[in-house]
Order: structure tokens, then sequence, then C-alpha cells
């Protein structure tokens, strides 16, 4: 049984916005990344305590789990060469939070790509030091019975096919979530000049894949940038991708996220709108973009919680 839910923050920064876009849908989780609640703006495990207990008590008024953290730890906005100890920090905020709101699944990440000067890849990308963070991490969320899925995003991890074997061999037990939209914008270092191909991406993943992320789109040269789709519009193969995990059983959450209206790391379509109308066109185009994957799953049989 496949369980949809979603990065709800895309249909709209305001926690009751994210609940009510979710019970409209049908759904009964969030995954969640950002919010805003009682006037407080972050990431839930970074809110201030107080906070954090109202934000609580609103979901379990309104019967919403949390059914992921998209957390900030080791990110692409995170440096490899920064303190160790921010990252301790966030697990230790983290750890507590997962498990009053029952939430098994925390995402994160192997640290952002280094670049040197002229914004090429760096030859040093300290490997054994991103290797070492993770099994620590790893292990800390393990410890307190808890899973980190790593994200197939820009980091170390998420370069290349090879690279995420690489991952996995170094730290075999770490599972991942697949993002079907991230390999349209990512350069592929297993072949310079090019950017990722989805399903070889998706196929490296799979041997530890517990979480899906589906979010599409295309790659324009001419404007060095990418172009976010509704789901089966774009370059993410993200029907033959999701077709396939139907046919080989996956029983885990879906999430959306969408970017065709607001991109969490840059510009989206709506951003030149008045915040009235960016607010609705973030609402109403999540709300679309998760009943067009319901209605593909549905095509090839999924069978939805």
């Amino acid at each position: 049984m496949i369980k949809l839910t979603g990065i709800a923050d895309e249909a709209g920064a305001p926690l009751d916005v994210q609940i009510k876009a979710h019970q409209e849908l049908g759904w009964d989780s969030i995954e969640c990344r950002g919010l805003e609640f009682d006037g407080v703006k972050g990431n839930l495990h970074e809110i201030p305590e107080a906070s954090f207990e109202k934000v609580c008590e609103r979901l379990s008024e309104a019967n919403m789990k949390i059914s992921g953290f998209g957390s900030l730890i080791g990110n692409w906005a995170k440096k490899i060469t920064d303190d160790f100890s921010i990252t301790e920090a966030e697990i230790n905020r983290a750890i507590p939070r997962m498990q009053k709101l029952g939430t098994q699944l925390i995402r994160v990440m192997s640290y952002a790509v280094c670049k040197d000067e002229s914004g090429q890849d760096s030859a040093e990308q300290y490997a054994d030091e991103r290797i070492k963070r993770m099994r620590e991490i790893q292990k800390r969320f393990a410890d307190a019975g808890l899973t980190v899925v790593h994200e197939n995003c820009m980091n170390w991890g998420g370069m290349s096919p090879s690279y995420v074997k690489r991952m996995m061999d170094a730290v075999p037990d770490m599972k991942w979530v697949f993002d079907t939209g991230n390999p349209v914008f990512i350069d592929d270092r297993d072949r310079p000049g090019h950017k990722q191909d989805a399903w070889e991406m998706y196929q490296a993943v799979k041997p530890n894949l517990v979480h899906v992320h589906v979010k599409d789109g295309r790659w324009l040269p001419e404007k060095n940038d990418a172009v976010y789709t509704y789901p089966g519009e774009g370059e993410g193969q993200t029907e033959r991708i999701v077709a396939d995990l139907v046919k080989t059983g996956y029983a885990g959450h879906i999430s959306i996220e969408p970017h065709v209206a607001v991109v969490f790391h840059g510009a989206g379509a709506a951003d030149d709108l008045s915040p009235e109308q960016k607010a609705k066109e973030q609402y109403d185009s999540y709300l679309k973009y998760g009943r067009m994957l319901e209605a593909i799953l549905q095509k090839y049989g999924a069978v939805l919680g």
C-alpha cells in the first residue's frame, strides 16, 4: 500500500494552510520542512520549544501526522568544512521532536559540493570526512530507533550514480529517498557535460529506497536553469518510475514537492505575482499536483492507503 503525503510548505508557509491543503487532498500526514505558526517561522527542528509545543497541539487537533522531517542536516546550503557541532546540535533537537510526534523518517544530505572560485567542482571534496559524518548521523538516529534517508540532491552523495554507490558502500545501513526531479537539473559527474538521467539514478538508489519525492521538470540550456512541470510532463521520467514502484510492490510514502509555483531554493513561476495571487497559485497548484499524481498511481493499479 502506498500512502501520499507532501512537503506542504509549497502549498503555503502557514501551518493551517498546509493542514487545509492535505485535508482537501484526503491525506493524513505532512512531510514537514518549513512552517509558520503563531508568529514563528522556521524548520520543524529549529523553531523554539514553546512554538514546537503549540505546533504539536495544532497537529493533534487536526488529526494530522508528520510523515517525515525535511531536515537541514547536511543539506545543499551546509559546507563540509563547517564544524560538525552544527550538525550535532541539529540532531539533538530533531530526535526528541521526532519521538514526540511519532515520526520515523528524517531526510538528510551529505553536505554541499565544494566549488572553486570559477564555480567548478573542487578537486578536494573531503570524501572521508563526509563518510565519517554520515556514519555518525546514521548511528545517532538508529540508536534512537529512527530512520535516516539520504536524498539524491545537490550534495556529494547525489553527484552521480557512482557517488550513490560510494555512499551506499560506505554507509550500507543508511536508507535513501529518491527524488524524481532532481536529476533534471543536477550535473552527472559520471558523464561530464550532461545532466543526470532520472531512471539511472533511480536504479542506483533503489536497493536502499524507503521513501520517494515527486517533482518534475525540463532543463533549458538557453537559460541554464530548469522549469518545473506537473508530474509526468517533464524529463524526470516520473510516470515510468511510478509504474515501476507499483510493479515492484513499493509500500512507503510518496511525497509531492511540486516547485511549479514556488522553489524552496530559487525562483518559482509565481514569484512575480502579488502576495495574494502568489498564495492562491501556490495552494491551487499544490492541490492539482497531488490529484495528478494520485491519478497516475491509480492508472498503474496502485493501492492507496
